[in-house]
């Protein structure tokens, strides 16, 4: 049949809902993070230490192990100051974790010149980078507060003296911490990653935009004699917020340490930087030049 003589008409049948449609870019970009054995190795690294927490806490909580083992002596002790070093340890692996699995998820679409295929469909920008940022939350969800709340619920169930109500703000500020790094690796993988295509650059320079500017505020603060060059630590001052949300004592010299509003400023500012490099980036469109 001659192709005038067809009778076209607009789909009329079940649609799929808005809210739906960024979970099948989050499903499809899980399905590739851990499709490779690296992701799969460094996820079985990062649990490792998750292992040895697990049986010190249990050495601390059986009076039978620890007079066999320890001698008796009261060498271990569970508290804020222990999962502080705990939620420390998962988020610097969620680092390296993010520096590895975000370029997969942007940088092949940027490359491969997919993206106004991709956003060709009936889905917007925000839905592509909601389903792109849902991807990597979930997996680096994998070795931050799933695994330090598992060690949480842990405690609370050896601990031979009622824990869990007692140290309730504990186990939320562990969530909100790591909730909190989660959120600004993702912004920050997902920025690099469509500013750089090459992957293996992305990475390095994932690492280069939370380490670079620690070495930057640290030269400031020798110059200027100052502490507030400590506001480009991230590490610095992720691990102070950490140890606020987590009740932990206080590890920085009272005179370094910094006011609640300024590191909240600083990480929105990071935040809005990112989004900004994602709305420049992230187009419908392919610039050919002739």
């Amino acid at each position: 049949m001659s192709v005038f003589l067809h009778e076209y008409r607009p789909y009329s049948g079940r649609t799929t809902p808005l809210w739906t449609r960024p979970l099948v870019l989050a499903r499809y970009g899980l399905a590739e993070v851990w499709s490779s054995k690296i992701t799969v190795g460094l996820f079985v690294l990062s649990l490792l230490p998750c292992v040895v927490e697990l049986v010190m806490i249990y050495l601390a909580d059986n009076p039978v192990a620890r007079l066999l083992i320890l001698r008796g002596n009261p060498v271990l002790t569970i508290n804020e100051t222990f999962f502080l070093n705990v939620l420390e340890t998962q988020c610097w692996f969620a680092l390296v974790i993010a520096s590895w699995i975000a370029p997969r998820l942007v940088s092949f679409d940027l490359g491969d010149s997919a993206l106004p295929i991709l956003l060709s469909h009936p889905i917007s920008r925000f839905g592509y980078l909601l389903g792109k940022f849902i991807a990597l939350a979930v997996s680096l969800s994998y070795v931050t507060w799933i695994p330090c709340l598992v060690l949480f619920v842990y405690q609370s169930y050896a601990s031979p003296q009622p824990w869990m109500l007692t140290h309730l703000p504990l186990g939320l500020g562990i969530f909100a911490g790591a909730v909190l790094w989660i959120a600004l690796l993702s912004l920050t993988g997902l920025a690099v990653s469509s500013w750089v295509k090459w992957r293996v650059i992305a990475t390095g320079a994932i690492f280069a935009v939370v380490f670079v500017p620690a070495g930057v505020g640290g030269i400031a603060n020798a110059i200027l004699r100052t502490k507030w060059g400590l506001l480009l630590n991230v590490p610095v001052v992720m691990t102070e917020i950490w140890q606020r949300l987590l009740g932990a004592p206080a590890f920085m010299n009272p005179r370094l340490e910094l006011p609640n509003f300024a590191m909240a400023a600083v990480l929105a500012l990071a935040s809005l930087m990112c989004v900004a490099v994602l709305n420049a980036r992230i187009r419908a469109r392919e610039v050919v030049r002739g």
